[in-house]
């Protein structure tokens, strides 16, 4: 069977070719449709995005309060004890006994060590000997005078006889009193072989053993006492600060005075000022000051290096800042704020006192405004922060 054909003599039905053409522009669309449904998607997604912004930074803040703060004047200082003694024979002798241990505490009165006291009992011995025979010979003289007196009087003598008996008697009497000096003189030396303590303390390293030859001029001595408590801390301070200190010692404020170790971290005794210096050194522009510390547990040892902290006020009521959360640079002095929208605001503050690991804020912050602690690296104006850690809760947190 044949089609019929057309008045040029073709086939009614399309050519082959003409079909593939028409499938590939369907295709062809098919793609390009797809293609711009993808990208619409795209950027619809990327507008949604972008108008939400970055996501927040995670940070760490901290809550601005009101209180006190102590101001602290500090210096360098070494403890030094109120009395140091270094104990030295008062006579000559051999050292027979010694009665403390190294290291021993003792009091004002204790018995520290004898000398070999009988050479100086055989010499006491010997002047009351002296005084006894001299005060017979006072007493004969004495009744001859009473007797040339009553013959005086009854013209029986002369004068000159009487008169040279009175000056026998008072010759005799300055011979006594000369013997009684010597006894005295004699049994002091018998007490000074007795050595005592002069005070209470604690006894040093032995100088000297027994069984050796002491004597008064030796120069090193044969103990150090030291008295541990209570015991003082002399530290100095800038002369600029000198007038704060005498107009508060002078009007009878005690200054308390904390002693603390080289590192200036840990707190070794507290105490009060005791005393100033009565003249700046020229040299360094300091005055020395004198604290004094009970010292019951014995914390502070004489010469030990120790840094002194003076308190001479305590400002009452100001707004304060943990110092982690304070910011420096060149310029200024600055603090992150969060605001209630979770966003920082950049906040120039001026710092005042510090202490303790707190800040007095004089100007720029306000008790319970909320400021960033840690994370600021990230941050600039504007920014917004997810507090994950804080002492308050940011305004607005809910």
């Amino acid at each position: 069977m044949h089609l019929p054909a057309n008045r040029f003599g073709r086939s009614h039905l399309p050519s082959r070719r003409v079909v593939k053409i028409v499938g590939a522009v369907a295709i062809v669309a098919l793609v390009v449709f797809v293609l711009r449904l993808r990208t619409h998607s795209g950027a619809e997604a990327l507008t949604r995005d972008t108008s939400r912004g970055p996501p927040p930074v995670p940070v760490v803040a901290t809550t601005a309060t009101k209180g006190d703060i102590d101001v602290y004047l500090t210096g360098l200082g070494a403890v030094t004890p109120v009395y140091t003694v270094t104990i030295h024979a008062r006579v000559d002798g051999q050292l027979i006994r010694v009665l403390y241990r190294e290291g021993q505490d003792v009091h004002e009165g204790d018995l520290l060590a004898e000398i070999d006291a009988r050479p100086f009992q055989a010499q006491l011995l010997q002047a009351r000997g002296q005084l006894a025979r001299d005060q017979a010979l006072l007493s004969e003289a004495r009744i001859d005078l009473a007797r040339y007196q009553g013959l005086w009087k009854k013209d029986s003598i002369a004068k000159q006889t009487l008169d040279q008996q009175a000056a026998l008697v008072r010759q005799y009497e300055g011979t006594v009193q000369l013997d009684q000096g010597q006894i005295d003189a004699a049994a002091t030396n018998v007490d000074y072989c007795r050595i005592t303590s002069p005070i209470s303390g604690r006894v040093g390293l032995r100088l000297v053993d027994p069984g050796n030859i002491v004597h008064a001029a030796d120069t090193n001595g044969m103990l150090v006492i030291t008295q541990i408590q209570p015991i003082t801390v002399i530290f100095t301070i800038a002369e600029d600060d000198l007038p704060a200190v005498a107009r508060r010692l002078g009007a009878g404020q005690q200054l308390p005075v904390e002693a603390y170790d080289r590192a200036l971290q840990k707190k070794i005794a507290t105490g009060s000022l005791l005393t100033l210096d009565n003249e700046i050194d020229p040299t360094t522009g300091t005055v020395k000051l004198r604290a004094v510390f009970p010292n019951d547990d014995d914390a502070l040892f004489p010469n030990q290096f120790v840094n002194a902290r003076l308190q001479i006020d305590t400002k009452r009521d100001v707004t304060l800042l943990a110092d982690a959360a304070i910011q420096r640079s060149a310029e200024h002095t600055f603090v992150y704020v969060v605001k209630p929208d979770h966003a920082v605001t950049v906040r120039a503050v001026t710092p005042g006192t510090t202490e303790g690991g707190e800040t007095e804020i004089t100007t720029g912050l306000a008790p319970g405004d909320v400021v960033v602690m840690t994370g600021v690296d990230k941050l600039q104006e504007g920014s917004r922060v997810e507090v994950q850690q804080a002492s308050a809760a940011p305004p607005g947190n809910g």
